[in-house]
């Protein structure tokens, strides 16, 4: 077991607002994570979810995957692209998403399950038509499911290649995690097994398609100034990282070669920091707010 990272007061709250700034914070929508006192969330802190949330760098990298497959889908593509923020004002979508995942795990539940329930009526008024003249809606339930699974692979992946293996029970646990709540966000049967992922990636072959505006967000996710300027080498190398986690026919199917993948001495470098960040408690962060509200010490989730 590698020792807990315990930093100087200044310097940690310098690393919880480059944090926040990136993938929790909000102006207008400030959660207290410590309150209410004693309520659970809608998962447990000894779960693998709670674990792997907690990790920055996996969250980042996890984040960008995700929406790279979604973008792959030209329903999912539409929603996004055509009904979000995305393009105007990347930050404060990146900001948003990265507050609900937040409060999905770590909030109470009489914080998250309203937040939750406001989403899904957010995206019942988002319909439209693909550039094939397909109708949506992003409340429909298999789009949903596609959201949901790219985003369980996604941070699972993040975390166990950039972070620390998981083992076969955790990946496991982790997918069963993420039954309930899918269920919550529409999402009534995204799979909650391995097995279950890999069908429905294969059952997805056919939709896929190759896009301009995945390059495009690529390039915000590159250029957007998320981390401060002396870490914006490190926000690159992360978009890279990303990248990597794409599995390979999907790669192929969407035009995105190895040069938009990392290099050579990269990935010891993003698995050097996704180490180090799983080992620095961030006593401000969601994370450790939310163990001391359950009556835990900060760093239960660092042990």
């Amino acid at each position: 077991m590698l020792p807990i990272i315990r930093l100087p007061k200044s310097l940690q709250l310098k690393l919880h607002a480059a944090t926040g700034a990136a993938l929790m914070a909000h102006k207008g929508q400030d959660i207290d994570f410590a309150r209410p006192l004693g309520e659970p969330a809608l998962l447990a802190p000894s779960s693998v979810s709670w674990r792997i949330f907690k990790n920055p760098i996996a969250l980042y990298i996890g984040g960008i995957s995700a929406v790279i497959l979604e973008l792959a889908d030209p329903a999912v593509r539409s929603g996004v692209w055509n009904h979000s923020t995305f393009r105007t004002d990347p930050m404060g979508r990146l900001r948003r998403t990265g507050l609900a995942a937040m409060v999905t795990i770590y909030g109470a539940r009489s914080v998250a399950e309203p937040m939750i329930a406001a989403v899904v009526r957010r995206h019942a008024k988002v319909t439209g038509e693909t550039p094939a003249g397909v109708p949506f809606c992003a409340n429909d339930s298999a789009l949903l499911e596609w959201v949901h699974a790219t985003a369980s692979f996604s941070f699972a992946q993040a975390y166990n290649r950039y972070v620390a293996p998981l083992s076969g029970a955790e990946m496991s646990a982790w997918y069963l995690e993420g039954v309930p709540v899918s269920r919550l966000y529409g999402a009534v049967a995204a799979p909650s097994t391995e097995n279950e992922m890999r069908e429905l990636f294969d059952s997805a072959r056919g939709r896929l398609e190759r896009s301009d505006i995945i390059f495009e967000f690529l390039q915000i996710m590159r250029d957007a100034p998320v981390l401060p300027i002396q870490l914006r080498w490190m926000q690159r190398t992360m978009v890279r990282a990303a990248v990597e986690l794409i599995p390979a026919w999907t790669r192929e199917c969407l035009g995105i070669d190895a040069s938009y993948g990392l290099r050579r001495w990269e990935g010891s470098a993003v698995k050097l920091a996704g180490a180090f960040a799983d080992r620095v408690v961030l006593t401000e962060s969601p994370a450790s707010q939310s163990c001391l509200r359950l009556g835990l010490p900060p760093t239960f989730l660092y042990g």
